[in-house]
């Protein structure tokens, strides 16, 4: 896989395929994390004098403009971060977005408004994705893919735009890659992976992969309840995917018999309702044992002697991945747990991974320092997908 050190881009119009898929409370962006990991590209192309057009998805829209999608904010963000402006076209392939990459002189940068508004982005259909790949190949002479968040994605500007351009991988993918082969490639043991978030079906995959791997496997958050289902333990209200308890069954039966060690919560925070997420009024949990939490009741978050075990179990490690909150970190009341692990990481001399997705929202939300981590990725779902050992579209494409 080439680099942008191994292009030629000055005077050059460089695509550049990035995630700004930031989190926005109307147009204010309440964390820039993926805005600045793309920064050193960008930043990088700029100086050495190319013509930098950023491109980027943000949320889902339907295939055509909506306002409360649009990466105006992330434009605005991006401009202030890099210290100098930063061209808006107000479209993906039209008049504007042409215009604006006309004018750009050598060392500007412009952003395309969200690549999702054109439905030929995520078309199932490759005929009518290639068709958009080949609108926005017209803009520019060079590709270089830089949206980890995006690369498990066979979309036209991931998988079908590097097929149409000299390309390279940023300095953010190469960086993905590099941990991510530190995580399947000559793993420094005990290797612990902790696992949280809301469903277990959306983590069976990378379970099934690491119990070849890893050492120890913690389990927390929404998906803990389902684990503690299979283990004959009622889960009173908690979140339950009854329909996943024979395949959790088979995951503990199968760790058991090539010693990866299993460690769910033993104990819980439980609460008779969901947290108010808007006025974080004070829920009043109580530490229950994981089996017995009483049925009119929910599992919000490990309990205390949960944070102890999982810090423990931690220590000693040499490698760790976390993907998932622990509980409902965005309230107070519940965020204990996920800050727990968050801290044992910190404590540990262990080279640590933090998966993307929540988790890394978790780690500013929450205050720590970011560089207290060994590295903290911008690609939940792809990070766990190439854990799980599939090729990702996004990659391949940017293979020679």
């Amino acid at each position: 896989m080439k680099t942008i050190d191994d292009l030629q881009v000055s005077g050059k119009r460089v695509f550049v395929r990035a995630d700004l898929n930031v989190p926005l409370d109307g147009t204010t962006i309440t964390d820039d994390g993926r805005i600045r990991a793309v920064l050193p590209t960008i930043a990088g192309l700029a100086d050495a004098g190319a013509r930098v057009i950023v491109a980027s998805h943000l949320g889902r829209p339907k295939g055509a403009p909506d306002p409360q999608f649009s990466l105006a904010p992330a434009a605005k963000r991006l401009a202030e971060l890099l210290g100098k402006g930063v061209a808006f076209a107000t479209d993906t392939v039209g008049e504007s977005a042409r215009s604006t990459v006309a004018g750009l002189a050598d060392g500007q940068v412009a952003l395309l408004e969200n690549l999702r508004f054109n439905a030929g982005e995520t078309a199932k259909d490759d005929a009518e994705r290639g068709a958009f790949a080949d609108r926005l190949a017209g803009l520019a002479d060079l590709y270089v893919g830089d949206g980890f968040g995006a690369v498990h994605r066979k979309h036209a500007s991931v998988f079908d735009l590097p097929a149409r351009l000299p390309h390279a991988a940023g300095l953010l993918i190469a960086a993905e890659v590099e941990v991510l082969k530190k995580l399947t490639e000559d793993v420094q043991r005990p290797y612990a992976v902790v696992l949280g978030g809301a469903k277990v079906s959306d983590k069976l995959g990378v379970i099934d992969h690491l119990l070849e791997k890893a050492d120890r496997i913690l389990i927390g958050g929404g998906m803990a309840y389902t684990f503690l289902k299979a283990q004959g333990h009622e889960v009173g209200t908690s979140l339950l995917q009854e329909d996943q308890v024979p395949a959790v069954q088979a995951y503990l039966r199968r760790a058991e018999e090539l010693g990866v060690e299993f460690v769910l919560p033993v104990d819980v925070l439980a609460a008779g309702e969901f947290p108010d997420l808007k006025t974080k009024a004070p829920a009043n949990p109580k530490a229950v044992p994981a089996d017995g939490i009483p049925a009119d009741q929910q599992g919000l978050d490990i309990g205390p002697e949960s944070r102890k075990l999982y810090a423990g179990k931690l220590a000693d490690a040499a490698t760790v991945f976390w993907n998932g909150p622990m509980g409902v970190f965005e309230h107070p009341d519940y965020a204990d747990g996920t800050r727990a692990v968050a801290q044992a990481l910190i404590d540990s001399p262990a080279f640590t991974v933090v998966g993307g997705g929540d988790s890394a929202a978790a780690v500013r939300i929450l205050g720590f320092d970011e560089n207290a981590f060994g590295h903290i990725s911008t690609g939940g779902g792809a990070s766990l997908e190439y854990l799980e050992g599939k090729t990702l579209p996004g990659l391949a494409a940017l293979e020679d």
